[in-house]
């Protein structure tokens, strides 16, 4: 621990920063999750039992198995969830995946779907309309002979990756154009979800609807608050806590009928619009396998091993940019003051409300570095060592190839030695937000985290280091 420190302490913050993100991303792994909360116990009368989280599944009374794996982590689910099954040879098997990319191998009886992210594609379509069929096609109204025991694999992502309109009238095009006007809206991530559900022939419980007569079982990592599973990737096998009334009350908030395809404006003002299932519809049960707070406990966790006096703040979740850069930043300057060394943590997503389809169409960025450069035109080197980091934790951040970034008090300052450069980088930062480009000025002075497609997805972290 003290070797720690001392060479944490020669590191710049910037650099500590990205060590730590690493780190945190490392220790939520996937397949370490499964390790400690999913495995197969032998009873007394010598069967197999499936123990997820605090649940029990008596295997030999499954004769077949289906699975829909779905979402940015959808993959690495599938692939650490087959081999711990244990199933005898004989067990029928059967799934669909869907994922940005497709394992390996596929396993058998499986099919695979590149669904379209953060705007569906025709994948997404023929995703949802194979989930539909393989799920419809379980025993209904009588008990379940032979016993279909039916595993949902549930991560963010998936919203957009598996998607059919309730409408079968509404075309994919009209569907990509009703994505992208919520994703510009400037809406939550629970108020998109709140819409989805109620567009979709998927989402807000509709799948677990599909597959009553199966003993059914939601594997989620998720990318939403703690205790709000109805949101994660809409809420596809889950009871919906949302209603249409609240639907309704946010299409009118963001103006968002206006900037609709007219066949979908036309669903949504429907009188005989369908509410989703709700708890009395639906008997499912439910495993977080990762959350958010797993994400920001890990980065605690070695940010105090490092000598941080380490905080955790999600207070700005959802807010917008400014607002939670000037927040985070007064925090920490506070932290400051009463500690050496100060790392102060914020899971969730800032708000970014793109105003200019045109300018984002050549636009390159996302959420993450948008608010990262925001950050750094709030900082002067006189504020002394400031690094604040903020990426996604599945690898990927908007239209880019990056994460996300990590700045300082010195990304658009040469600590004074040439003003007119300074002044320069001030200009096209300002211009880079304002035309929704963050990265090319972020990729110039160093600033981009790359790490590819991590297979999870829990979140966006916001990590910021002071001395």
């Amino acid at each position: 621990m003290a070797k720690e420190r001392i060479f944490a302490s020669r590191l710049s913050l910037d650099v500590i920063a990205r060590r730590i993100f690493d780190q945190a991303l490392s220790e939520c792994s996937i397949d370490r999750a499964f390790q400690q909360k999913m495995r197969v116990e032998i009873s007394a009368h010598g069967t197999k039992m499936l123990v997820l989280g605090d649940s029990v599944v008596d295997l030999a009374r499954v004769t077949q198995v289906r699975v829909v794996a779905m979402g940015k982590a959808a993959r690495t689910l599938l692939e650490a969830l087959l081999p711990r099954l244990q199933l005898p040879a004989s067990c029928d098997v059967q799934g669909v995946l869907i994922a940005p990319a497709p394992p390996a191998q596929l396993p058998r009886g499986f099919q695979f779907f590149a669904g379209g992210h953060p705007l569906p594609n025709e994948a997404s379509f023929a995703s949802a309309r194979a989930v539909l069929s393989l799920l419809n096609a379980l025993p209904k109204g009588k008990p379940n002979i032979p016993h279909t025991l039916c595993l949902f694999l549930i991560s963010g992502g998936a919203s957009a990756m598996t998607e059919l309109p309730l409408d079968p009238g509404i075309s994919l095009a009209d569907t990509i154009e009703f994505h992208r006007a919520l994703v510009h809206s400037g809406a939550s991530i629970a108020e998109m979800n709140c819409v989805r559900k109620h567009f979709s022939a998927v989402k807000g419980g509709r799948l677990a609807a599909a597959a009553q007569g199966a003993e059914c079982f939601s594997i989620v990592v998720s990318d939403v608050p703690p205790g709000r599973l109805d949101t994660i990737a809409s809420g596809p096998t889950v009871a919906d806590s949302s209603t249409l009334a609240e639907c309704r009350e946010i299409l009118q908030r963001y103006n968002l009928l206006e900037r609709f395809p007219a066949s979908v404006r036309r669903f949504f003002i429907s009188a005989d619009l369908p509410e989703t299932p709700k708890p009395q519809d639906l008997a499912t049960r439910s495993l977080t396998l990762l959350d958010s707070s797993d994400l920001a406990n890990a980065v605690r966790k070695h940010a105090e091993q490092l000598g941080f006096y380490a905080v955790i703040d999600n207070t700005c979740d959802d807010w917008d940019y400014r607002a939670a850069a000037a927040y985070l930043l007064t925090r920490l300057r506070a932290l400051r003051r009463e500690h050496p060394r100060v790392c102060l943590i914020s899971v969730g997503e800032v708000a970014v409300s793109v105003t200019n389809d045109v300018l984002l169409a050549s636009g390159t960025g996302g959420r993450n570095q948008h608010f990262a450069l925001y950050t750094a035109t709030q900082l002067q080197p006189s504020d002394g060592p400031i690094a604040v980091l903020s990426a996604g934790s599945d690898g990927i951040d908007g239209n880019s190839t990056a994460a996300g970034a990590v700045v300082d008090e010195h990304t658009l300052h040469s600590g004074g030695a040439d003003q007119v450069h300074d002044m320069q980088l001030q200009t096209d930062a300002h211009t880079a937000l304002q035309q929704f480009c963050s990265f090319p000025l972020l990729q110039s002075r160093g600033a981009i985290i790359t790490t590819g497609p991590t297979g999870n997805n829990l979140r966006d972290l916001r990590l910021l280091l002071a001395e």
